[in-house]
């Protein structure tokens, strides 16, 4: 059969997964609160102090560095047992830390930032096992003809709700209620949890690949093999997989230090943006990007690379090209430099021209950098095997949250010791781009070649359980 003769486009997913578009919704409103507080936090901790560039830099790589750990132990569970129970899981304990954090004692110092840290760790250990999850569902339920859609959609969802949580918590905070926001996110990610547990049914390993999709149509069948020590050298460490594996470090710390360089540059003085503010541009120009990028430009991505999957590398180091060039370019933006009480007035805040212009290269940048977003999880999928799903996104998972968690540090410590020049720092993370570039160049030369042999092994193991089936027709 031609792969452009498999096309499931009449499935519709988008209502079978609505309970995991709102567990990553509210997992992205958990996420983004914290990270969007790391100004107002280090204020609440050491109050009257300059803002902690290190500590709070440590606490954020170390919520990322925790989750990329733990990833690896979630995605082996993944692998060989229920993932609905295993998000059900994920959801109860996050939720629990989130109204643990909402109880915390402010104005002690690194004993306020220690209570933050102890919860903070937990709640990033059971992160671990969310996205690796949520790949190994979409592999079974979504199709492939649609899997740029499917990530798109996921995306917007995550960024709107992200984009909800600035505001909350911008608003919040700067009212002082924040433990409000903590509290009622836990609630809300515990209610969600079970809405997704009764709502979910577990789908078939293997059910929407080309080669499998016919004979696990019946109810008695099951695809049932588990990766071995022989398939992971020949599949999960390919060279397509090592590109990805290894890209992913370089582009993560610089996305990874694109909100902690961001934010404490227009939140801090001279420029005194204030969180609320803050959080309406970004709500104002995000969704805009987030629509275009993550919906128009993903369903473009699915229709442009079906049948050609190869073109999504193209739409990959397009996006890490420009994401990076505009990042640097707004910190040489003149931003007004504003007192604390301008900082809160929003249509004072957005009588500037600059501001306009900042927005125009923010919505911009982040609608073309969502194509990395929308395209590297379905090559990943098409390069390794039903029964490594969870795992190989976890390795990628680990190594990406390495860098990401890195770029907070990284970021904090050249701050540091470039006395607050943020345009340097700026220049610098953008450089890291440049190494997963090249590298997204080089899998052009090797991803037909490990398609192809996923599609071969799959095509020898529907032949045995079409053989299996008949042997035990036989035998009744």
């Amino acid at each position: 059969m031609p792969e452009t003769d498999f096309d499931n486009s009449k499935i519709h997913f988008n209502k079978i997964l609505l309970p995991i578009y709102l567990l990553a919704g509210l997992f992205s409103i958990s996420f983004s609160g914290i990270y969007i507080l790391v100004m107002p936090l280090s204020l609440l901790f050491w109050p009257g102090e300059p803002y902690h560039a290190l500590e709070m830099g440590i606490l954020i790589t170390s919520m990322f560095w925790v989750m990329s750990g733990s990833g690896i132990f979630f995605g082996r569970l993944i692998d060989k047992y229920s993932r609905k129970r295993i998000f059900f899981m994920v959801s109860m304990v996050r939720g629990f830390c989130m109204i643990m954090l909402s109880f915390a004692t402010m104005a002690k110092g690194i004993d306020s930032w220690l209570y933050f840290y102890f919860f903070i760790f937990i709640f990033s250990f059971f992160a671990g096992g969310n996205y690796p999850t949520v790949i190994s569902l979409s592999h079974d339920i979504v199709p492939i003809s649609q899997r740029s859609k499917f990530f798109g959609i996921y995306g917007i969802v995550r960024y709107i709700f992200q984009l909800i949580g600035f505001l909350i918590s911008g608003y919040l905070v700067q009212e002082g209620y924040w433990r409000f926001f903590f509290s009622g996110i836990g609630i809300a990610l515990i209610i969600s949890g079970l809405i997704m547990v009764f709502k979910i049914k577990e789908p078939k390993r293997g059910a929407q690949r080309e080669e499998l999709s016919e004979i696990l149509k019946e109810d008695s069948i099951e695809y049932n093999f588990q990766i071995n020590k022989e398939m992971m050298l020949k599949t999960m460490l390919s060279k397509t997989n090592l590109i990805v594996l290894i890209e992913g470090i370089f582009t993560n710390v610089f996305l990874g230090s694109l909100t902690i360089l961001f934010l404490p540059y227009i939140q801090g003085e001279p420029h005194d943006f204030a969180p609320f503010t803050t959080a309406v541009f970004l709500a104002s120009f995000g969704l805009i990007a987030g629509i275009l990028g993550k919906i128009i430009l993903a369903r473009f991505s699915d229709k442009l690379c079906y049948g050609k999957e190869i073109r999504r590398l193209y739409f990959i180091i397009f996006a890490l090209a420009i994401g990076a060039f505009s990042f640097v370019f707004m910190f040489y933006l003149p931003l007004p430099h504003l007192t604390i009480k301008e900082g809160k007035d929003i249509i004072y805040f957005f009588s500037f021209p600059t501001i306009w212009i900042m927005g125009a290269i923010y919505l911009s940048a982040n609608s073309i950098s969502s194509l990395y977003d929308v395209n590297q999880p379905p090559l990943l999928q098409e390069i390794n095997l039903p029964e490594a799903q969870g795992q190989i996104v976890s390795w990628n998972r680990l190594l990406e949250n390495i860098g990401f968690g890195s770029g907070p540090l990284i970021t904090g410590i050249l701050i540091s010791i470039s006395g607050q020049n943020y345009q340097i720092v700026a220049l610098f993370i953008g450089l890291f781009t440049m190494p997963g570039i090249l590298l997204w160049i080089f899998a052009f030369k090797w991803y037909h070649r490990d398609k192809t042999v996923i599609k071969n092994i799959l095509k020898q193991r529907a032949e045995i359980i079409k053989a299996n089936k008949k042997k035990n027709y036989k035998s009744k």
